[in-house]
């Protein structure tokens, strides 16, 4: 496969599980506030960087189920920005489908963009370094949330939780989901 295959393959399991839990729990994470969505990526990467070091899980569910949740995560955050935390709760699945495709179509050309400009450096990492980034990202996501938004010379927080989505991605097909 190449990447945009295994990309796609990727996406396709996170977002059907995505759109299946909109269907069962409505959009209850819209109540979230960004730093929560946040925190809640924090927890994830810190489970994987624990079962990482640790290689065992007592609650059964492992990295892949983690960078998955990061993946949705991440598509959430975004999706708040872009509606803002003070509107409509209550989304149509279709239309969160809608903007699930929208979000991923937008940090999948990010992707290839820098695959081009660092020739797909991501094949040669180490998956333990992609938790570590994304740990690094989110870091970076709370300081400019604590700092209300602003950066003086620094990327923003969207493209932050672009890089994080595309780094658990590449987590993902290297642990083989894409092959499943």
């Amino acid at each position: 496969m190449d990447t945009i295959q295994e990309y796609n393959s990727v996406i396709k399991h996170c977002q059907d599980l995505f759109i299946k839990k909109t269907k069962d729990y409505g959009t209850a994470w819209r109540i979230m506030r960004l730093s929560s969505i946040t925190d809640q990526i924090y927890i994830k990467a810190q489970r994987i960087r624990t079962l990482e070091v640790k290689k065992v899980s007592k609650v059964g569910e492992g990295v892949v189920d983690e960078y998955i949740g990061i993946i949705n995560y991440c598509i959430m955050a975004m999706i708040q920005i872009d509606l803002g935390e003070d509107g409509e709760e209550n989304l149509d699945p279709a239309f969160v489908n809608q903007k699930y495709t929208e979000k991923v179509t937008e940090t999948r050309d990010l992707m290839l963009a820098k695959n081009h400009d660092y020739g797909e450096a991501w094949r040669d990492m180490r998956v333990s370094s992609m938790t570590d980034l994304i740990l690094m990202k989110i870091h970076r996501v709370k300081q400019i949330e604590d700092n209300d938004g602003q950066t003086i010379v620094s990327e923003g927080i969207h493209a932050n939780y672009q890089d994080m989505l595309n780094y658990a991605v590449f987590a993902l097909i290297k642990l083989g989901l894409a092959q499943q």
